[in-house]
């Protein structure tokens, strides 16, 4: 009798004291300070030109949150020079920058510390763009004809190897510097043709006022295939910066699996980012970039970029190979 009136006793003492937790769980002080979220760690990322389409991915992972939801600060910059960014990032003014594969060999040649550490857009945007009721169904019929162009270097490579595949040179065309005015100049027939258009963009613009453009992919002209728009990051800060560009990547990620599996709303929320966007050419351009948004942004291809390299040294256009992780890396494989 004493045993089983000492359980009972114990069992009373154990219901009282759960009972106790319970309400001290439930009667909290609606007036007490919260404890504070751990700060945020600041990453600024300038791009390659103003908020467009082409940004998508970076614009949702700002609008949902994803990057703060990995505790990332993300301050967004446009560039009024947009020769600028990597010049930026070397410089240590910039944690990152947009720019283009082709442009990357030609920096790290130059000494520019400089490297890729994610791609946003992993096929060419170039292409060589003609007016569709013009005589001009192949390359090869660009000879004698004027070719629009709006910055030299790589956009004059591409374009010699293009001319290369169909049996043709640089002296077959008559080159002429368009500068940013490709549109304009192919609508006005200024020229017989563009090269350095953007596939997403370009066709919408033509469209818009009622030309239809033919397209020239580079990847089919002799063009060895590249990743167009990539972060990049300072060579000097990087062992510093790659847990946080981790989550970067990994948060850029996230938002381009979003678009993906929900084009429509992403473009209603891409578009409230800045109301200059709402646009028909823009609404064609988000349509037809989702296809070229790296699905796996910190994922990196070191053949693509080995082949490149071979591509421009072939054409004396750089002086020196370099290890291809002088060029390029996967942080998600090191960060945190």
């Amino acid at each position: 009798m004493k045993k089983l009136l000492d359980r009972l006793c114990f069992t009373a003492l154990m219901a009282a004291l759960l009972a106790g937790i319970a309400r001290a769980d439930t009667d909290t002080d609606d007036t007490q300070t919260p404890l504070s979220s751990p700060p945020e760690a600041s990453l600024n990322l300038m791009l390659d030109w103003y908020v467009n389409p082409t940004h998508g991915p970076i614009i949702i992972a700002q609008q949902k949150g994803f990057f703060r939801d990995l505790g990332l600060k993300v301050t967004i910059d446009t560039p009024a020079d947009p020769t600028a960014p990597p010049k930026l990032v070397a410089a240590g003014r910039e944690d990152l920058a947009l720019s283009y594969q082709p442009q990357l060999h030609l920096q790290v040649d130059e000494g520019l510390p400089v490297k890729r550490v994610g791609t946003l857009i992993g096929t060419p945007l170039n292409a060589l763009m003609v007016r569709a009721d013009s005589d001009i169904h192949q390359v090869s019929d660009l000879k004698g004809k004027r070719v629009g162009y709006s910055v030299g270097g790589v956009e004059e490579v591409l374009l010699a190897a293009m001319l290369n595949h169909s049996g043709l040179d640089m002296d077959d065309v008559e080159p002429v510097n368009v500068n940013f005015a490709l549109t304009p100049a192919l609508l006005s027939r200024q020229v017989d043709a563009v090269t350095g258009a953007f596939r997403n963009f370009e066709p919408a613009q033509m469209a818009q006022e009622g030309v239809e453009g033919r397209a020239f992919y580079i990847e089919e002209e002799g063009v060895p295939i590249y990743d167009e728009l990539i972060f990049l990051a300072n060579t000097d800060t990087l062992d510093n910066q790659r847990a946080l560009i981790s989550r970067f990547m990994r948060a850029v990620e996230k938002a381009t699996m979003w678009i993906v599996n929900h084009p429509e709303e992403g473009w209603t929320l891409f578009k409230s980012y800045d109301a200059s966007l709402d646009n028909e050419v823009n609404h064609k351009a988000w349509e037809a970039s989702i296809v070229r948004f790296a699905l796996r942004p910190a994922a990196l291809d070191t053949a693509r970029y080995r082949d490149f390299e071979n591509f421009l040294l072939d054409r004396g256009v750089i002086k020196k190979r370099v290890p291809v992780e002088r060029l390029a890396e996967d942080v998600n494989a090191t960060g945190n």
